[in-house]
């Protein structure tokens, strides 16, 4: 058996995740753990995931990594299935796992994937007082353009026909390399280079850093997909400044009218903390209301979670039911709203990257599809194909070939 990855979390974990593996290539003992720190739930995950590979191949050595490997790195050494830590910083390196060659270039999902997720950016200089996740990352820093440009050639090279840049804070990409290029300057740099790329996503950003430059893109630019995915995490200005977020919900409000006046097609996606200290009703309230105002339609909600050594952990904490009802109730009204917006699509034609399962696929809007039957004369995977959409199966729609 190939050396054996277990992810957790972020998109750049999984194309982290692929970079462990090459990494420590030919290490048939191997397991690793790339782990999350986010939430204390995703810590306890990644334990039992331990525990259960421990169990499964008792023979195999256990290195844990990523940031819950920074953050709790006494809770993951005291556990008798670990023999080892690696830093986030090193865990693509041959190095950190008895190999001598180590790999250069930002970290890039592999063949095994339809899309590509490719590393840009990581780090992050902000102090959120939520996040535990500039003490795993450590500060901001910026893969250089060629890099990233020879990954995206690589990766259309060996079919992959969507491309997503991945970070932990992605639009502050660039004021650490020479000449301070922006992600709007990389964007174009990309689309420029590799012109046979057919899609290009952007993973999350902060919405207070979309400038001209990449708002063009987005509103214009057919490649870059009609898709964002925004760092949010709460809809009442008092919150959004105890969490230290640098925009206000105004400001929030009216990035989405603006890209959606200019390109209607865009689906917006956007994190939000349920139950953050001090959080009254009203405050929750103005949340609630931020996904129909941002026309949300891909709702990640958390439930807040204290992690030591921030400063949100030493504010006045809610009742533990309190955070688990606002947050199932704005997991609820997400629900609803992206249905709704589903169901909109019903009789349209969509174009999807069907994915190496053979039947699902996404559109360019991220809309999941699966095909309401097997395709005659072959394996689609990976390839694109026109659907029709006839239905709709909870979060996922059903179509057929246009």
């Amino acid at each position: 058996m190939s050396v054996e990855v277990i992810n957790f979390g972020c998109r750049l974990n999984i194309a982290e995740g692929e970079a462990i593996r090459a990494a420590a290539a030919n290490r048939d003992d191997l397991i690793v753990i790339n782990s999350c720190a986010v939430t204390t739930e995703a810590e306890r995950q990644a334990r039992q995931a331990i525990r259960r590979a421990a169990k499964r191949r008792p023979d195999a050595r256990i290195i844990v990594t990523g940031c819950a490997a920074e953050t709790a790195s006494e809770v993951f050494l005291a556990m008798p299935e670990v023999a080892e830590l690696v830093s986030n910083r090193t865990k693509g390196l041959g190095s950190s796992y008895g190999n001598f060659a180590d790999n250069q270039g930002p970290a890039i999902s592999g063949a095994d994937h339809a899309r590509a997720f490719i590393e840009v950016q990581n780090g992050c200089d902000h102090r959120c007082t939520f996040c535990i996740i500039p003490y795993g990352r450590g500060e901001s820093r910026s893969i250089p353009a060629g890099a990233v440009v020879d990954a995206v050639k690589a990766a259309v090279d060996r079919g992959q026909q969507e491309v997503i840049l991945t970070g932990v804070d992605l639009t502050s990409y660039g004021p650490d390399l020479p000449g301070a290029p922006t992600l709007g300057q990389l964007v174009e740099r990309i689309l420029k280079h590799v012109p046979n790329l057919p899609r290009l996503r952007l993973s999350s950003m902060d919405s207070i850093e979309i400038d001209d430059r990449l708002f063009e893109l987005l509103t214009g630019e057919p490649r870059l997909m009609p898709h964002v995915h925004l760092s949010l995490q709460s809809g009442d200005d008092m919150i959004l400044k105890r969490m230290k977020r640098r925009h206000s919900r105004a400001e929030a409000v009216a990035i989405v009218e603006r890209l959606k006046a200019k390109r209607p097609a865009i689906a917006v996606g956007a994190d939000i903390i349920a139950g953050f200290p001090t959080e009254t009703d009203e405050m929750f309230a103005n949340s609630l209301a931020l996904i129909a105002d941002c026309d949300i339609v891909f709702g990640h909600i958390f439930p807040y979670s204290p992690r030591e050594g921030t400063p949100a952990a030493r504010m006045p904490q809610l009742p533990r039911q309190v955070i688990k009802a606002r947050a199932d109730q704005l997991r609820t009204t997400a629900e609803a709203h992206r249905h709704r917006w589903l169901d909109k699509m019903l009789g349209t034609t969509q174009r999807s990257l069907i994915e190496l399962d053979g039947h699902t696929g996404h559109a360019e809007n991220f809309a999941r599809i699966s095909l309401a039957a097997p395709l005659a004369g072959g394996n689609m995977r990976g390839t694109m194909i026109d659907l029709k959409i006839t239905g709709r199966n909870g979060d996922v729609l059903t179509g057929e070939p246009a």
